[in-house]
């Protein structure tokens, strides 16, 4: 019995959180702006698109952004095909992928940690310590 609650609050603990669809940012080729405003949030292609992508080109006019959904793999494959020419300079082309809602909007600043901060894995250590003794040894 103790060890169906164990492995049932390990399933839930791991799986806590965990969407089949996400949020991002899109929109194609804006100037100055960002995009990162409640109008060019759109909900991403379920169990295909798990990632967000973020493009910032350097141009001769300014920085230009591209914001889209995309698959883990394509997204992944461009980014790191785009490495180099990531300098910042104009011409220059920088290609980041995320897998959380909206993370490809603004950068947002670090919180402080605090006691009350929610920490699934310190959560699971102490369960898996409390429950530990009270499983039978075989």
């Amino acid at each position: 019995m103790l060890l169906l609650i164990f492995a049932t609050l390990f399933g839930v603990l791991l799986n806590a959180g965990d969407a089949l669809q996400i949020q991002c940012y899109q929109c194609e080729e804006m100037k100055q702006n960002d995009c990162s405003t409640p109008e060019y949030i759109v909900n991403c292609t379920v169990n295909v698109q798990d990632m967000c992508q973020k493009e910032v080109l350097v141009k001769p006019d300014g920085i230009h952004y591209r914001k889209s959904c995309a698959s883990s793999g394509a997204c992944l494959i461009s980014s790191s095909g785009y490495q180099q020419f990531c300098t910042g300079r104009v011409n220059s082309v920088c290609i980041s992928c995320c897998n959380t809602p909206l993370c490809n909007g603004p950068r947002r600043k670090r919180p402080t940690p605090s006691a009350a901060t929610s920490n699934r894995p310190s959560l699971f250590l102490f369960l898996t310590f409390l429950l530990l003794p009270l499983l039978p040894v075989t």
